[in-house]
């Protein structure tokens, strides 16, 4: 019984073998305007897709504005600084942002 499901199994992965080979051959230089497709694909899926996700985010960020800031509480494990900075006065981090992140002391305005 096996010997007739493993004759059957290989006749049937041999005969999808010889299908799939039985195309022509790519050659190069030839195109059948697949190209089309995918710069269509592009101009007219691909980008507006992209500046509808552009316009979310923005009106994402455009709610952030409306929403007060949170008022600082000091924990001692947080903004500590055993060491200055070695640029501008010291206090702050290379990427500090005045409206979002908070000095050791609070925020600045």
């Amino acid at each position: 019984m096996s010997y007739v499901l493993n004759n059957a199994i290989r006749r049937q992965i041999s005969g999808i073998a010889a299908r799939n080979m039985s195309g022509t051959a790519a050659v190069a230089g030839e195109h059948s305007g697949g190209y089309k497709v995918w710069k269509r694909l592009s101009f007219f899926v691909a980008m507006p897709a992209v500046g509808l996700c552009m316009l979310n985010a923005y009106l994402k960020h455009q709610e952030e504005h409306d929403h007060p800031r949170q008022e600082f509480v000091k924990y001692d494990y947080l903004r500590r600084r055993e060491k200055r900075f070695p640029w501008g006065e010291g206090n702050k981090s290379l990427f500090h942002n005045p409206h979002v992140n908070a000095l050791p002391d609070g925020y600045e305005h």
